[in-house]
């Protein structure tokens, strides 16, 4: 509707332009029709000074008029632009299989919530004031906390904990809190089944990592549309190279993101994904691979990236939000 309201008002600015242009005509040729002929003035004229001459009239009235279509076609130009704008912006969701519509699917309660799972180590005040943040977002259902320490959590720190999500929460139903215990120190603890989960949907998340509501919920929704892939804040770059007639893939970072203008994963330290990859991550993932992360105590979150993207044959999606709130096609843009 804007882009029809537009091109109606182009269509008037053009019309406008036209009638001051003829207007503008009109008055240099009645004012020079009651001048008397001074071949002085019409010398000053030709050079460009005073009034035009009888001869260079036909000229002035060639340039306006083409002046005044000139300024016609430019209107017309940017009104069929928006036009054609609005028309496609009505088709891009539907072709790209984004149905991301903020008055029904983020407001909507039957859409439900997710689980907030923190994984921490030995980091109490970062904890606490991740655990008091997410407790304020409104569409956390659940927050649980892996804990894979030798000591389990101090009695004072768990009621603390319960305390601040209790009276930073916005909604009536308070979310479920409670830690997920661990007797050995192990990253692939993060990823192990939690039974019984109310939602679908985990947000997965470092304990030094702070997203905003807002931002958080736009990334539910995103994740929404496409539940089967990760959707998640932080992109990271695999490369196929080899050494030695070796083949071998090169971890790149941000960096390369940056440069190479594409990703081929996103981090689970801030993402999205689906709680059944708890299961086929512990149970189902060749057993070599949790090894090597129970060996190096890393690569626990390109894992589950790779995980995901294997039992898919989908892409992650990169939720990108530098000023404003938007998922974006790395097709399309030139600058990351």
């Amino acid at each position: 509707m804007a882009a029809i309201m537009g091109l109606r008002d182009a269509t008037s600015v053009a019309a406008a332009a036209t009638s001051a242009g003829a207007g503008a005509i009109a008055s240099v040729d009645s004012t020079i029709a009651g001048l008397p002929y001074s071949p002085a003035k019409e010398k000053a004229a030709s050079r460009g000074f005073g009034y035009p001459s009888r001869a260079s009239l036909p000229l002035l009235l060639l340039r306006s008029r083409k002046l005044a279509g000139l300024v016609k076609a430019r209107v017309l130009l940017v009104a069929c632009v928006l036009l054609a704008l609005f028309l496609v912006s009505r088709q891009v969701g539907p072709l790209m299989g984004w149905n991301y519509q903020p008055s029904s699917s983020v407001s909507s309660p039957s859409r439900g919530g997710y689980t907030v799972l923190i994984n921490t180590w030995k980091r109490n005040s970062l904890l606490k004031r991740s655990v008091a943040h997410y407790s304020s977002c409104l569409r956390v259902d659940a927050i649980h906390v892996v804990w894979s320490e030798s000591d389990p959590p101090s009695e004072s720190l768990k009621a603390y904990l319960r305390k601040i999500v209790f009276s930073q929460s916005q909604s009536a139903r308070k979310p479920n809190f409670r830690f997920e215990l661990n007797e050995e120190d192990n990253l692939n603890n993060r990823f192990k089944p939690i039974g019984d989960l109310k939602n679908d949907a985990i947000f997965s998340v470092d304990d030094d990592v702070i997203v905003p509501c807002p931002t958080l919920d736009f990334a539910f929704a995103v994740w929404q549309s496409s539940p089967d892939t990760m959707a998640g804040f932080v992109p990271r770059m695999h490369s196929l190279a080899e050494e030695n007639g070796m083949p071998y893939y090169r971890y790149g970072g941000w960096w390369s993101v940056w440069w190479m203008g594409a990703y081929s994963m996103v981090l689970s330290k801030a993402a999205f994904f689906h709680r059944k990859y708890l299961d086929l991550y512990t149970y189902k993932m060749p057993s070599s691979i949790r090894k090597y992360v129970t060996r190096e105590r890393n690569c626990e979150d390109i894992a589950m990236s790779l995980l995901i993207a294997n039992a898919t044959g989908a892409p992650p999606i990169w939720v990108k939000v530098p000023t404003s709130m938007k998922a974006v096609d790395a097709r399309e843009e030139w600058f990351w």
